[in-house]
């Protein structure tokens, strides 16, 4: 530790042995020794002693829609960062669409990450798309960086982002497969939409009933078959419909490459209590039952669901009018997800240590940044997060830092304070004071 220019100190620091009290050596960004808490400070090295508030590493969110360029009043890198910083994450990974161009070449590739990289306050990757039509693209922005490709099963809501149907599905997936490359799905059979009632209007219940759980569960049991046929890695995204969880689950014990993540809407809202007409709660596949949540959680506690990300994804708030069937289907959850899940997570009996695991350590393993994401250890980045987990604040949309201030979780009292959030050990936001963004652009490790 003696060439140490930061120590950070608490009596609650999270590490990949457990919550211990600590010391953490950092120098030129990263993290060169864990220590005893009373590890002497060596000379010239500042100290930061965080008392009893928890020291975790800095979250990871690899499901972000920021939209940035093209529909940047939705959303942008500069508020998406912001927000994303006040609630402890430290990374995100950004969806192919909803911007405009959406990430489906190296060349749009190229401009989303022109314009992110001065408006950043937190560390950024970039997903690609897989498109009907861009089978011969999916290489080059594999080479150029991107974590890997995002497929659509059923319609998007955006007409520049058709989705796949089952044969192009297949190409694309051998192309991936080929150079071992991940793709991730929206995983609803459009056949099952098609055939379930689709009324319109306010009420929530014939919203549900037009995003059945088979439309799930039937694009599911398809993915496995056919990541079965090509020893391909596929990530099931946003999954909501516990029905699945006994497909994954004997898939993964087959050894299918399959990993799968959930949101915290999925977690923490139920369908019981969404208000007709109140459609910031909707989102696609959609917030079910209550006991539909219960099996969601079981799977997190048994390792079928891996890890769990925002899908934050924000419109304006004209676009989120009282009619389900026409009103955007996207929840804003970047600033509130760590409070969200640990409220939720420490009333089931899970500790902060389960929700750093799934919120950041299995994220940063599931796009490949774990050799220097998602832990506080030597070599890694010296991005952190300080919480009071057993502080409660109110959420008040003014407060939030998303462009369009519509939540789902207004007026919830939620556990856990985000103190200050630090990137490659630098506080970047501390009692909502933000520096100037200090975000890096990064790539799929080779």
């Amino acid at each position: 530790m003696s060439d140490a220019e930061l120590v950070v100190r608490s009596t609650r620091v999270i590490t990949p042995e457990g919550t211990r009290a600590a010391s953490v050596a950092v120098s030129a960004g990263r993290i060169t020794a864990v220590l005893p808490y009373d590890a002497a400070v060596p000379e010239g090295a500042r100290l930061e002693d965080f008392g009893d508030h928890v020291l975790l590493p800095g979250l990871v969110d690899t499901h972000v829609h920021v939209n940035d360029p093209g529909r940047t009043e939705w959303e942008g890198f500069w508020t998406a960062t912001r927000a994303a910083a006040a609630g402890g994450i430290t990374t995100l990974v950004d969806m192919p669409l909803n911007s405009l161009p959406p990430t489906t070449t190296v060349q749009h590739l190229r401009t989303k990450q022109q314009v992110a990289a001065a408006k950043a306050h937190i560390d950024v990757g970039f997903w690609g798309g897989a498109l009907p039509d861009n089978v011969k693209d999916l290489r080059p922005l594999h080479d150029a960086g991107v974590f890997g490709f995002k497929a659509f099963l059923s319609p998007s809501g955006v007409d520049e982002y058709p989705h796949l149907e089952q044969d192009r599905l297949a190409r694309s997936l051998e192309e991936i497969a080929g150079f071992d490359g991940l793709l991730i799905v929206h995983a609803e059979d459009p056949r099952h939409l098609d055939a379930a009632p689709q009324q319109g209007g306010p009420r929530y219940a014939d919203f549900l009933a037009s995003r059945p759980r088979n439309a799930e569960d039937s694009a599911i049991a398809g993915l496995i078959a056919l990541a079965k046929r090509h020893h391909a890695r596929v990530h099931v995204l946003h999954l909501s419909s516990s029905d699945a969880l006994p497909l994954i689950a004997a898939a993964k014990a087959e050894g299918v490459r399959i990993t799968v993540e959930t949101c915290p809407h999925y977690l923490t809202l139920t369908a019981e209590e969404v208000p007709d007409g109140a459609s910031e709660f909707k989102c696609c596949p959609p917030i079910r039952e209550a006991a539909n949540q219960d099996l969601l959680w079981q799977a997190l506690a048994d390792g079928t669901i891996d890890c769990v990300v925002t899908d934050h994804s924000p419109s304006t708030a004209d676009l989120k009018t009282d009619d389900f069937a026409t009103a955007w289907g996207g929840i804003s959850g970047l600033q509130l997800s760590l409070a969200a899940v640990w409220t939720e997570a420490r009333r089931r009996g899970h500790g902060l240590e389960d929700v750093v695991g799934w919120m950041s350590t299995r994220t940063a393993r599931l796009v490949g940044l774990d050799a220097r994401k998602g832990a506080i250890a030597p070599g890694h980045d010296a991005d952190f997060a300080v919480l009071a987990p057993d502080e409660t604040f109110t959420v008040d949309p003014a407060a939030l830092q998303h462009r369009n201030r519509v939540t789902a979780y207004a007026g919830r009292t939620l556990h856990g304070v985000v103190k200050s959030t630090w990137l490659r050990g630098e506080r970047i936001v501390a009692d909502g004071e933000f520096t100037e963004p200090k975000g890096r652009l990064l790539t799929r490790p080779r």
